[in-house]
């Protein structure tokens, strides 16, 4: 009897073997070993637990060789030794492959998702295996940071087991996608996704997180993440300071530059000017996205640039000089501060209009 349901045929041939090593002493032939290899890889596939064929080959072992004189049964014992290590090993290579396969197809099917690609029903069947429930609305949170970051990154590791320790019985995604850090929960988790927010900023040594906004369906999820990489993108080229972005709150970027001539054309017309100012016009934009970022105080701005009251003050003034336009003057404000957007948008002056 195999034991602990463990089917007969992973035990043919081992007890010829264990006959005539017991009469001759011989070590393994390297075609038994590989027939026990194979036993073990049949038995992984099947879901056979390496410590039951191990159970059943011990058990069997005892029955089988209760009767050997001393000398015999160590030959036997050497012989069992070599016999479960071809198991294991051959147990462990089957599990090996199926974790490979299991990985690539989830990073096929990641990659599918992220990126629109497949049959929208083919792809809500396999997102079922991955925890996630595509006729749902969902959101996703992307976090980047100083470092390229994978499914094996220390950082990510940390934030998953915090992620599952929190809401293990959630439906989340956890994955990793050109380097950085990718959350897919459903919209009305909000609570998921502002964890893995504070998680991905601590173990990204302080990166930014930014969250898309919730959308239905497969296409839904690219739109969100989509829409998250937009946010981190803005960010950098306007300078954001804020650790966790969400594309809800910056969708008057986009609205202004729509109509990119017309936000060209108010961008030069505006703030042209002030190429005409010693060092160029890079250091008096700077000048007035920091008097705008900080509501128009002029001493918090003044803080921000590392100059004095007065310095800026001057600067201000300078501005007013070369563009017509008072920067303190709510008449004037909304028209300069517009067109400041516009030129951190478009890199201006860096990148010519």
């Amino acid at each position: 009897m195999a034991g602990r349901n463990v089917p007969e045929d992973y035990l043919e041939g081992y007890a010829r073997i264990l006959t005539e090593v017991g009469v001759n002493g011989r070590r393994l032939t390297r075609g038994e070993l590989e027939s026990r290899r194979a036993v073990g890889e049949r038995a992984a596939e099947a879901g056979c637990g390496l410590r039951d064929l191990v159970h059943a080959y011990l058990s069997f072992t005892r029955a089988a060789c209760s009767h050997l004189p001393r000398a015999a049964l160590d030959h036997v014992l050497s012989a069992v030794e070599q016999a479960v290590d071809a198991l294991a090993e051959g147990h462990e290579r089957a599990r090996l492959v199926a974790v490979r396969n299991e990985e690539a197809a989830r990073r096929e099917f990641i990659d599918d998702l992220l990126y629109g690609r497949s049959d929208p029903g083919h792809l809500a069947e396999r997102a079922e295996r991955f925890g996630l429930l595509l006729s749902h609305t969902h959101a996703v949170a992307v976090a980047e940071g100083p470092q390229v970051y994978d499914d094996i990154h220390p950082a990510v590791q940390r934030v998953e087991r915090a992620l599952l320790g929190r809401f293990g019985h959630r439906r989340i995604l956890l994955t990793t996608k050109d380097g950085r850090l990718i959350c897919v929960a459903p919209a009305d988790q909000d609570d998921v996704l502002m964890y893995f927010a504070k998680q991905a900023h601590a173990g990204t040594d302080g990166g930014r997180v930014a969250i898309g906004r919730p959308h239905a369906g497969a296409g839904g999820v690219v739109h969100s993440y989509e829409e998250a990489l937009n946010a981190l993108e803005l960010a950098v080229r306007m300078n954001l300071e804020d650790p966790v972005l969400r594309s809800a709150d910056l969708l008057v970027y986009p609205v202004l530059t729509r109509d990119r001539q017309a936000m060209a054309d108010l961008v030069l017309s505006t703030l042209g000017p002030l190429t005409q100012a010693r060092g160029g016009a890079g250091p008096m934009l700077e000048t007035l996205s920091a008097y705008f970022d900080s509501g128009c105080n002029a001493t918090e701005a003044a803080r921000r640039l590392s100059l004095s009251v007065r310095a800026l003050t001057y600067r201000l003034e300078r501005i007013q000089q070369f563009t017509g336009a008072n920067p303190a003057d709510p008449a004037h404000r909304y028209t300069l501060q517009t067109a400041v957007i516009g030129a951190r948008l478009f890199d201006w002056p860096a990148k010519e209009l």
